[in-house]
């Protein structure tokens, strides 16, 4: 006769207390592409305590795809070490909570960059501070589709403003401020007509590129995305008329987004 079988109300070898995970790809309400990975880790024994518990590994990439993604947000979460198919049952009910928990946390995140970024602006406009600048630029680099929601809601929020009735005080500074001019040396409409077809010959790339490379079946669906995205989003910064400092500085960002994707389609290309 063989061994007696093993109990079955008995706890689960350890080897069966995992449940898989999630790997799922969310794009934000801005435009933001993201990744979300949530592993389940099994027992392990944690470092700081030595007790066993049950680990839930939670990361989120942003701009994924792309050549500037990065981790924005990492976190474990733990739970009782039971060994039992009910507690796998549950651990697999919270994975799907926490996919839930990950995409607020981006969108609440998104909202704070957003105001952080219209700060920023503000600030610029008061101050013509080189730092402020640097610093918008670089939020623009990372989070460009954020980047365009503050600048079209400060828009937004300027255009509604009711307007100021003449005091003997000095008017707001962030209400009054002119736009900041970047380059004094050349009219801003100028700079404006050069970047707009420089704008407009890296889009008519970009889109052959992307024909290209579905034409060879080597099309990325990120890449498609984010070049679709980064596409429509230069061309409603081109419907910007008016020549002001601000509006060339802003097609100066988006002429730098396109050239990088531009890159990442022929490396594609070339491969």
């Amino acid at each position: 006769m063989g061994p007696p079988p093993a109990n079955p109300t008995g706890p689960l070898e350890r080897k069966l207390c995992q449940v898989g995970g999630v790997n799922q790809n969310y794009t934000s309400v801005a435009g933001t592409p993201y990744h979300i990975q949530i592993e389940d880790l099994g027992p392990v024994q944690d470092k700081v305590s030595g007790r066993e518990l049950r680990r839930v590994n939670v990361i989120v990439y942003a701009n994924y795809g792309e050549q500037n993604a990065q981790i924005v947000h990492g976190r474990d979460h733990d739970y009782p070490d039971i060994r039992s198919h009910a507690h796998n049952t549950f651990i697999k009910s919270r994975i799907a909570d926490l996919a839930a928990e990950a995409r607020r946390v981006i969108e609440e995140a998104e909202q704070k960059q957003v105001m952080r970024i219209k700060c920023l602006i503000r600030e610029y406009y008061i101050t013509k501070s080189d730092a402020v600048k640097k610093e918008f630029e670089e939020a623009n680099t990372v989070f460009p589709f954020l980047f365009s929601r503050a600048f079209l809601e400060l828009k937004m929020e300027r255009a509604a403003a009711p307007p100021v009735a003449p005091t003997v005080a000095a008017p707001d500074p962030v209400v009054e401020a002119p736009l900041p001019v970047f380059d004094e040396a050349r009219p801003a409409a100028h700079i404006l007509s050069e970047l707009t077809t420089e704008i407009e010959r890296i889009v008519s790339e970009i889109e052959d590129g992307i024909q290209t490379l579905k034409a060879a079946g080597k099309a990325d669906d990120i890449l498609v995305q984010t070049c679709r995205k980064l596409v429509a989003r230069a061309q409603e910064t081109l419907a910007e008329r008016a020549a002001s400092g601000f509006t060339v500085r802003r097609l100066e960002m988006t002429r730098n987004s396109l050239t990088t994707t531009w890159r990442q389609v022929q490396s594609r290309l070339k491969s």
